[in-house]
């Protein structure tokens, strides 16, 4: 099993301030739930940038970061505890701008709005699309009542899919837990197209893209150049958060009290970590902790 520099597994994040001074830090499920905040988790970030370490929340919300910062100040996530916010938004963006001129549908709801503002595409309806841009299900059911599900999707995708449509997913996320209940996500929708044949282009967790920007961030936060072998990726997502730390050489801090706690209630941070490591070869485990707490 890989794990960190001392061969444990940490379930204090104090014990990962000094050896990984650079956070990678996930935002739903870890910093908060979709309605308030995790007070343990906004001290353990604080105390980390206390101690000299800097933190860039890294998020799969398909929105622009600036829109971001505001919704968590609702939820009570004090500004003191992250340097920079990354978005799967802002990356997403930059997919965007290399299709300058190209007509482009927006599938999702009306509040990503502000992910498609001052774009150089043409928006239009589906019929004069030459790609798809999608930031989520149009009601995924959080308003009430019945929400939608991915499966009911297939008609249209179906429809995209035999025009050949590349399929842009701003949220790579399959779910969301928003006050401990789940909601399917536009990567749930990607998954289906991917199903049906189409062609998926990502650039948030676990894509590349969002991580160089943030570690882009991060160096000139601290004003010098980054070692991968120096920063920690936490998150709750395995198909995310822990695949991207595999996939980009980091190592990560899982917080199994997210998207994944029926999975884990219960289980030992030590078995946890051996069963991560043997399921996702090449991954450095650091730490293992039901919630992110000092």
């Amino acid at each position: 099993m890989s794990t960190n520099r001392s061969s444990s597994v940490a379930e204090a994040a104090c014990h990962l301030s000094t050896a990984y001074p650079v956070w990678l830090c996930d935002v739903w499920g870890v910093v908060h739930d979709g309605c308030k905040a995790y007070p343990g988790a906004a001290e353990a970030l604080v105390r980390h940038r206390e101690a000299g370490g800097c933190v860039i929340l890294i998020t799969n919300a398909p929105r622009p970061s600036h829109v971001i910062v505001p919704q968590m100040q609702r939820f009570g996530v004090p500004d003191s505890a992250y340097d920079a916010v990354v978005s799967s938004g802002d990356v997403t963006r930059e997919l965007v701008r290399s299709r300058a001129g190209s007509n482009l549908f927006h599938l999702g709801p009306d509040e990503d709005a502000s992910l498609l503002e001052g774009l150089p595409v043409n928006w239009t309806a589906l019929d004069d699309a030459d790609a798809v841009l999608c930031t989520g299900l149009n009601n995924d059911g959080r308003d009430g009542g019945r929400g939608e599900t991915p499966d009911d999707y297939r008609p249209v995708l179906s429809q995209m899919q035999a025009r050949n449509l590349p399929f842009i997913c701003a949220n790579p996320d399959r779910v969301v837990s928003v006050g401990g209940r789940l909601y399917p996500c536009a990567g749930a929708l990607a998954d289906v197209y991917t199903e049906l044949g189409g062609e998926v282009e990502m650039a948030g967790k676990p894509y590349p893209p969002i991580y160089q920007v943030s570690l882009e961030r991060a160096g000139d936060i601290m004003k010098r150049d980054i070692e991968r072998s120096q920063v920690l990726a936490i998150g709750d997502g395995l198909p995310t958060d822990v695949e991207g730390a595999r996939a980009n050489k980091l190592a990560v801090h899982f917080i199994t009290g997210g998207i994944h706690a029926d999975d884990h209630h219960g289980a030992n941070a030590h078995a946890i970590a051996a069963e991560l490591a043997a399921s996702m070869p090449g991954l450095q485990v650091a730490g293992v902790a039901a919630g992110l707490v000092w």
